[in-house]
């Protein structure tokens, strides 16, 4: 019994806490109100600001905040981590003002929010590796940059935004690497081939390419192709003279992918430096 009253009055205090904090919105001016989700952001309240965005946006639609809420309510939403909310508003943002004077804003914190949306809390405190998840929200974050750069070419944002594709192209590589070596471990060796020989082609000058090609000197061999595989360790030895899979010039058996990433994470020569966020 005494439980259940204890839960009573739990969600009597959280309703009277709700019903007391949509009283204190609704008493306020349009100028107050948007002040007060501003000062919430600067207090880093971010769930505050979202509401207080969200009530001036229902309370005064049209008045002389409403596109500026639009716009400060897609970072509000990315610095709490509703990182698919962000993205919506942006989407929003952009579509009813298309010729807005800092629509880049939009496009830019679009691009933040797929960037961070696949990354785990985990993944935050250990570092996970980002190749070795779905590459989904990479591609789409790659896209959103891309696009800003293509529409806004002088943006404020466009120097961090092409140091993050550069980040996320590096990423998608290796990601089709880790694939490549997955079909290697399983003698697909056809399917590592042209995984290969795919981050060659489409993903030229990211450091993926050398163990792409080591992958694909190692499937040829394995398909008893000797000359192919001696083709493919050539641009190896051209271009990655210092690969981890060459021993004096010659392909080392033992190669394989995982100690390639431990001994390039070792001498600091993986190429993976997160971008830091410019905000």
């Amino acid at each position: 019994m005494r439980s259940f009253l204890l839960v009573i009055f739990s969600c009597l205090f959280l309703a009277a806490c709700a019903g007391q904090s949509k009283n204190q919105f609704d008493n306020l001016s349009e100028d107050q109100l948007y002040q007060k989700a501003r000062s919430y952001m600067v207090d880093r309240k971010f769930n505050k600001a979202v509401e207080a965005y969200q009530a001036l946006e229902t309370r005064f639609p049209f008045g002389k905040y409403a596109e500026q809420s639009q716009l400060e309510i897609i970072t509000a939403y990315y610095q709490s981590q509703e990182y698919e909310a962000a993205i919506a508003s942006a989407d929003r943002f952009t579509r009813l003002h298309p010729q807005h004077p800092e629509a880049d804003y939009a496009y830019y914190y679009k691009g933040l929010a797929n960037f961070d949306a696949n990354r785990t809390l985990f993944d935050r405190f250990f570092n996970m590796d980002m190749a070795k998840r779905d590459p989904g929200t990479a591609r789409d974050s790659f896209n959103d940059f891309a696009e800003l750069l293509s529409k806004y070419p002088d943006s404020r944002f466009a120097a961090d935004a092409r140091g993050r594709m550069i980040f996320l192209r590096n990423i998608l590589a290796r990601h089709e690497v880790h694939v490549a070596d997955f079909y290697m471990r399983r003698a697909a060796y056809m399917a590592a081939v042209n995984r290969g020989s795919y981050v060659v082609e489409h993903f030229q000058e990211t450091p993926a390419v050398g163990d792409a090609l080591a992958i694909m000197v190692q499937g040829y061999n394995a398909m008893g192709l000797p000359d192919l595989a001696e083709d493919s360790l050539e641009v190896l030895r051209v271009n990655f003279p210092k690969h981890h899979s060459l021993k004096d010039g010659k392909f080392n058996p033992e190669y394989t992918l995982e100690t390639s990433e431990l001994q390039s994470a070792e001498d600091g020569t993986s190429g993976y430096s997160r971008p830091k966020n410019k905000l």
